[in-house]
């Protein structure tokens, strides 16, 4: 049994060198220590049960409740966006399957997360302890109302596309934050990244994308 394990392990050690190989770093990913965290982080434990086989595809897959798991070149687009350097204070609006928040505690930061949906945060929960990763803090409630009492955050990053940038959450970011989030309407949405200097707010947009819908107060209703 012991072997077996070991062996399954290895398996998986593979697919994720491959994602990394033909997937990242084609889709132009670049910043070493992302590609070294999505390399590192087990992203077959934060799949539906019996989808682990497919948790290396280059596509989103369903989690439940209308939900996805990201397609792993858009968590990696997501996350070099954030430019990181380890140590941020990050706060995630849209938990999911709590892969994202993996890859950026892989990356040394500390998480805040928040999902609107119990079941899945519960299981983002698990996953995340399975995984090895602790500290991660959970929140169920709507995230587009960010996460106030815990302070301002470095960076915050939205895992669902918005009608328009939640000002809750820019009035949550420190100055020199950077706040990641997909804006447009429901088909298709803009990666947009807004900035926050001392005199005001700052933004660039990158690529096109497309999440599910963001639900909640500054957000879709």
């Amino acid at each position: 049994m012991h072997a077996h394990n070991n062996n399954h392990r290895d398996i998986y050690q593979v697919a994720r060198r491959r994602m990394v190989t033909h997937q990242l770093i084609p889709g132009g990913i670049k910043d070493e220590r992302v590609l070294e965290a999505m390399g590192k982080v087990p992203r077959h434990l934060f799949v539906s049960p019996g989808m682990e086989p497919q948790s290396y595809e280059d596509r989103p897959l369903q989690i439940g409740d209308g939900q996805t798991i990201s397609q792993p070149l858009m968590v990696g687009i997501m996350t070099e966006a954030l430019k990181l350097k380890g140590g941020e204070r990050i706060l995630e609006i849209g938990t999911g399957s709590g892969y994202q928040a993996a890859v950026l505690a892989e990356l040394g930061c500390h998480v805040w997360t928040i999902e609107r949906i119990t079941s899945l945060s519960i299981r983002a929960r698990q996953s995340m302890q399975r995984a090895g990763y602790h500290g991660v803090k959970f929140k169920i409630g709507d995230g587009t109302m960010g996460w106030a009492e815990e302070g301002t955050y470095d960076r915050i990053i939205v895992t669902a596309g918005a009608p328009h940038v939640p000002e809750a959450l820019k009035e949550q970011l420190s100055v020199g934050g950077k706040l990641v989030v997909p804006v447009g309407n429901v088909d298709v949405q803009t990666l947009t990244v807004i900035t926050r200097e001392k005199d005001g707010f700052h933004t660039t947009v990158s690529t096109g994308c497309r999440f599910v819908k963001l639900i909640g107060e500054n957000g879709w209703k």
